[in-house]
């Protein structure tokens, strides 16, 4: 049986990390690299590293802190926010990211999707998907017309950090992305995110059901139990929390033990870059 992961989020902005709720109300949670080097060392099974003003504030992630935070790195590296290109995913997996993620500009250009599969292989490829819940509709006509919110849609795709509706339906996204090569899906619930209160497990149980690729479930861990209703329930591959890290209510180790003792398959804790 494969084993479930364990990835802390550093959600970086202006060149610190931060944690809001339903992605507003930043607060700081501490310097990337330490907090990297942390994770690592208590056995996070990956990190995943987001830039998350990058493509609301139209501009280039930030290369020289994605290869400083690499440099304390032992584990699995995803990096995303503000990669608009072919060219973008060279350089963060130059400056040793193993896998990169787009989100913004997935949306805007599918193919990129399939041209990056192409390039650097699917397995390192990650489409993050952030969703909000569908109340009364979208104002916001998709792209793509097979893509388009629909009477029975229950969740709508956004761009720019959660700042844009596009119109789109998610599920449908995540299955349309899954078919152009794209190797994991990072799925957020806006309407969950930092609040504590457990993930969507109906969103994300209803995308891991619709596509053959891992997903990931981001958004609401603020306990324990919550990480396995998410792999469980929610039949994710992987959980992503931030808050419950950062700020000590939890270690990893407690994450995996407790993980364990409820029959769920995950990687011993090794110490990494021990001296």
């Amino acid at each position: 049986m494969l084993t479930k992961r364990i990835i802390p989020c550093l959600d970086v902005d202006k060149g610190r990390v931060v944690k809001g709720v339903s992605f507003v109300d930043l607060r700081d949670a501490g310097d990337p690299a330490e907090l990297a080097s942390l994770y690592d060392r208590e056995g996070a099974d990956e990190l995943v590293f987001l830039d998350i003003t990058a493509s609301a504030d139209a501009r280039a992630i930030m290369v020289e802190m994605v290869q400083r935070v690499s440099e304390r790195l032992f584990i699995p590296f995803t990096v995303g926010g503000g990669l608009r290109s072919i060219e973008d995913i060279r350089q963060v997996l130059k400056a040793g990211a193993d896998k990169a993620s787009l989100n913004t500009a997935a949306v805007q250009d599918p193919a990129l999707v399939r041209e990056a599969a192409r390039s650097f292989g699917g397995a390192n490829i990650v489409v993050a998907i952030d969703a909000r819940r569908v109340h009364g509709g979208s104002s916001v006509q998709a792209g793509d017309p097979s893509l388009a919110l629909g009477t029975d849609s229950r969740w709508e795709v956004y761009t720019h950090g959660g700042r844009r509706p596009t119109g789109t339906d998610a599920v449908k996204w995540a299955m349309r992305v899954a078919e152009l090569g794209a190797g994991e899906i990072l799925l957020t619930s806006m309407d969950c995110d930092g609040h504590a209160q457990g993930y969507d497990l109906e969103l994300t149980r209803a995308v891991a059901e619709a596509v053959p690729v891992p997903v990931i479930a981001s958004g609401g861990a603020g306990t324990l139990e919550h990480l396995r209703q998410a792999l469980v329930e929610g039949k994710a591959d992987a959980v992503l929390a931030a808050s419950i890290f950062h700020y000590g209510q939890y270690r990893i180790s407690e994450a995996k033990a407790y993980l364990h003792q409820h029959g769920i398959p995950v990687r011993p804790v090794a110490v990494h870059g021990a001296a």
